[in-house]
């Protein structure tokens, strides 16, 4: 049986979104073929729509988890949109507020472009809220195919209300 690296990264802005986070990470944790590796402290952020930052919509909190998991990348999507469902998660507007959001940022090396995954994230190195709890996870990691964390980081030019903020909490694990 082949046990490969994922990153997770969650993200919860409705509700009460600490408790949706530790929620997640529980369920993660509880997943048959997956063992948690690592999880980041919560960092918050403003909402990011199409458009840029938006100040109207409630804020983020965001965390990363690292796993290793026999499941298949579309095993561990099922498996993580499912404990989405469970949590209240409601899939309407792309890109919307959301009690919780699971994404799969990195599986192994490997590459995926699909109608239903893609792998690495499509917009992870983008995304300070991503990069910045990844590297508490991990300081060496890396994206495969986009470089370092820590480089794609320092390389982003966000504004200030998107840029993470430490959140005072319990770390996750």
């Amino acid at each position: 049986m082949v046990v490969n690296l994922a990153i997770l990264a969650l993200g919860s802005n409705l509700g009460d979104r600490e408790h949706a986070l530790r929620a997640a990470v529980r369920e993660i944790s509880a997943l048959d073929r997956l063992v948690m590796v690592a999880a980041s402290g919560i960092v918050e952020t403003a909402a990011v729509k199409p458009d840029g930052v938006d100040p109207d919509a409630p804020a983020y909190l965001n965390a990363v988890v690292a796993v290793r998991t026999s499941l298949a990348p579309l095993e561990l999507l099922a498996a993580v949109n499912a404990i989405e469902a469970e949590l209240g998660r409601v899939r309407g507007v792309r890109w919307g507020d959301r009690i919780i959001d699971i994404d799969i940022i990195s599986y192994a090396d490997l590459e995926v472009d699909s109608p239903t995954l893609t792998i690495p994230h499509p917009r992870a190195a983008e995304r300070s809220f991503v990069l910045t709890p990844w590297l508490q996870v991990d300081e060496d990691a890396a994206i495969p195919g986009r470089g370092r964390v820590a480089d794609l980081l320092d390389a982003l030019d966000a504004p200030a209300d998107y840029a993470p903020a430490d959140y005072a909490a319990e770390p996750l694990l």
